[in-house]
């Protein structure tokens, strides 16, 4: 098929790698804009675009795909359908029904529980055992149209955002090239979502990061889990050097009481509203990601250390 691509993380990367590798023409992939990144802040390439580049597929960066002239070259293509991934704009109706068979959306929740910008974190964070990835037919609606195919994906206690991330990926790869063929046929059905259970993913906000311990302590472990690795709950540590601001990127829940913030033994078992959670991986600013073991190593945390 003639496929109009468009998205722009790599969660997006695993299904235009799949598109490509079953034979599918990628017509153009479209994109965010360039964005500062790094410490130099230079202008830097979204994954997608990066990825088409390089197997030489032609990229489009529009900054508003509402524009006329983009509505008019994106109908230009030809395309048989277009696959949307993450791309992170919503499209005009114009820009919807200009593929021959329409423009299809893979959303990595079990809709309509969380419609919108994070659903993988927000899944992890509610404590939802299941998710999955959907293919829906793309409405002006915020991901409102009916749904043609699902694959489930299990979020298991130990579970990161970013693990969770990369199996839902890989569902949606596959589920997208093994779904395509019916659209084609027309055998795939679309199912209309039903109206109760809607919720929403709002966009993670940098003011949620941070670890308030008087909350509970399962509500914690999912705000960790649900967080790693990006952009990572963090608190403080006090230090003999001062306070150091450390992130928390795998946790477990212990039935444990102590004042809250107060570390209840030496191998970073912090005490919580009610319970405490146990910081399995950690990172302090400008360090690496380690291992809880490998932290302490270097940066014993004694028992009655208040966490900030």
């Amino acid at each position: 098929m003639r496929l109009a691509f468009l998205g722009t993380p790599e969660f997006s990367v695993a299904v235009l790698a799949a598109l490509v590798e079953a034979g599918h023409e990628i017509v153009c992939a479209y994109s965010q804009p360039p964005a500062p990144r790094g410490r130099g802040q230079a202008l830097k390439p979204s994954a997608v675009h990066a990825f088409a580049e390089a197997r030489g597929i032609a990229v489009r960066t529009p900054a508003s795909m509402r524009d006329p002239a983009e509505i008019e070259a994106f109908a230009a293509l030809g395309a048989d359908a277009a696959v949307v991934v993450a791309f992170g704009q919503i499209l005009p109706a114009e820009v919807l029904e200009a593929p021959r068979l329409g423009s299809f959306n893979l959303h990595a929740s079990l809709l309509p529980r969380w419609r919108g910008a994070a659903p993988i974190q927000r899944a992890v964070m509610a404590g939802d055992e299941m998710t999955g990835v959907e293919v829906m037919r793309m409405t002006e609606g915020l991901d409102e149209g009916p749904v043609l195919a699902i694959a489930t994906v299990r979020i298991g206690p130990l579970d990161t955002a970013g693990g969770v991330h990369d199996r839902l990926a890989a569902a949606a790869a596959d589920l997208i090239v093994r779904t395509l063929p019916e659209i084609e046929a027309g055998r795939a059905t679309a199912t209309p979502q039903v109206d109760d259970g809607v919720t929403y993913a709002k966009k993670i906000r940098p003011k949620e990061a941070r670890l308030d311990w008087t909350r509970s302590g399962r509500e914690l472990d999912r705000k960790i889990r649900g967080l790693s690795p990006f952009p990572g709950a963090w608190f403080l540590l006090p230090t003999e050097k001062g306070e150091v601001r450390v992130k928390a990127l795998l946790s477990a829940f212990e039935e444990a009481q102590g004042e809250p913030g107060t570390v209840l033994d030496d191998r970073l078992l912090v005490a919580c509203g009610e319970g405490a959670v146990r910081l399995l991986r950690v990172q302090r600013e400008g360090k690496g990601a380690q291992d809880a073991e490998v932290f302490l190593r270097g940066q014993p945390v004694a028992a009655g250390t208040r966490c900030l």
